[in-house]
């Protein structure tokens, strides 16, 4: 559903902008050879119950959204020109969005994030968005992880070759036919919602995107990705 916030002319071009992008996106995905590790963790989460608050850098947006499409993850996207257009994009690989960020309608947006993971839906954050820092991590996801007693679970996607944007958060989109490794970490659990338990979670979660950006560029390293 359209946001009220945007005027008609910013809801035409991002209309514009996500009918051209996805084609684009699905075409230059399906020609990456793509090395997935740890992605077991998901299916653990979901068996054992609960689901994953998944959590990972603005910057790898693009390649995540194709490699975890169809999963009917929740994902939260700001409420302005540029969240309408990834939203417009990201409904189209069978994610569900809540419209909302740190500096605007965050708290609805956690509110229905709540009412999604009960449901029984998986979630997912650009931790440092919608503006950075960038790498790191803002306490959405720890603070959905401590109130609900559903797990963060982070990943890193790394591509062999890719175009780096000039923006904050130093996008990366894959060159065509790269190769692409995706990690996937332990499950971290956040034992509460106390500012002290707030800042364990959140610095267990850099460290661990820290670890799985280093394991992927291991996994590029490897002779055989694909």
């Amino acid at each position: 559903m359209s946001e009220p916030f945007l005027t008609r002319s910013q809801l035409l071009k991002a209309r514009a902008i996500a009918a051209l992008a996805t084609p684009l996106i699905r075409a230059l995905c399906w020609t990456l050879t793509w090395k997935g590790e740890g992605v077991e963790y998901f299916d653990q989460i979901v068996s054992a119950g609960r689901q994953p608050v998944m959590a990972f850098w603005h910057g790898r947006i693009l390649s995540a959204t194709f490699y975890f499409r169809g999963r009917n993850i929740v994902v939260m996207t700001s409420r302005n020109f540029d969240g309408e257009w990834i939203a417009r994009i990201i409904r189209r690989f069978g994610y569900g969005t809540a419209r909302g960020s740190t500096s605007r309608g965050g708290v609805r947006a956690l509110v229905q994030m709540r009412r999604d993971l009960a449901a029984g839906r998986p979630v997912g954050f650009a931790v440092d968005g919608p503006r950075g820092p960038a790498r790191i991590a803002q306490r959405g996801a720890v603070f959905l992880a401590g109130a609900t007693g559903h797990p963060v679970l982070p990943l890193h996607i790394e591509a062999e070759r890719a175009w780096t944007m000039r923006s904050w958060d130093r996008a990366q989109i894959p060159k065509p036919f790269s190769r692409v490794a995706v990690a996937v970490g332990k499950p971290i659990h956040v034992a509460g919602q106390d500012p002290e338990q707030l800042r364990q979670g959140q610095g267990l979660l850099e460290q661990s995107l820290e670890h799985l950006e280093n394991r992927c560029l291991e996994m590029l390293k490897e002779r055989h990705v694909g």
